[in-house]
C-alpha cells in the first residue's frame, strides 16, 4: 500500500484547491511529510511547497439493537494538506 490513500474531494477543499493551491489527501498514520512531499511529486508531477498534517483519533460509537447495544469505534487516519508551488494544479476529475 502506497503513502497516498486516497484524495479528500469536499466543497472547503475545492475552493481552498482555486484559491490557494491546497489540496488534501488521506495518508498512511505512519508518513512524516518528507514523505508524503515526495509521493505527490512523484505521483502527479507538481511541486511542492508546504505540507500540513493531521491526526485524527477514531470516534467512539454505539447503537441499540436487537440483540442488545453494541460499541465500537470508527477509524484512526491522517490527513495532509499539500501547498503546491506556482501554477501547478492538480485535476482529480481527469481520468473519470
Amino acid at each position: 500500500m502506497g503513502i497516498i490513500i486516497k484524495p479528500i474531494v469536499t466543497e472547503k477543499l475545492t475552493d481552498q484547491g482555486e484559491k490557494l493551491n491546497r489540496y488534501g489527501f488521506v495518508v498512511d498514520r505512519k508518513a512524516n511529510k518528507l514523505q508524503i512531499k515526495e509521493a505527490v511529486e512523484k505521483l502527479y508531477g507538481v511541486s511542492v511547497a508546504d505540507v500540513n498534517t493531521v491526526n485524527y483519533n477514531g470516534k467512539r460509537k454505539s447503537r441499540y439493537t436487537k440483540a442488545g447495544m453494541l460499541t465500537g469505534r470508527t477509524n484512526h487516519f491522517k490527513k495532509a494538506y499539500v501547498t503546491l508551488v506556482g501554477d501547478d494544479k492538480i485535476d482529480f476529475y481527469a481520468n473519470i
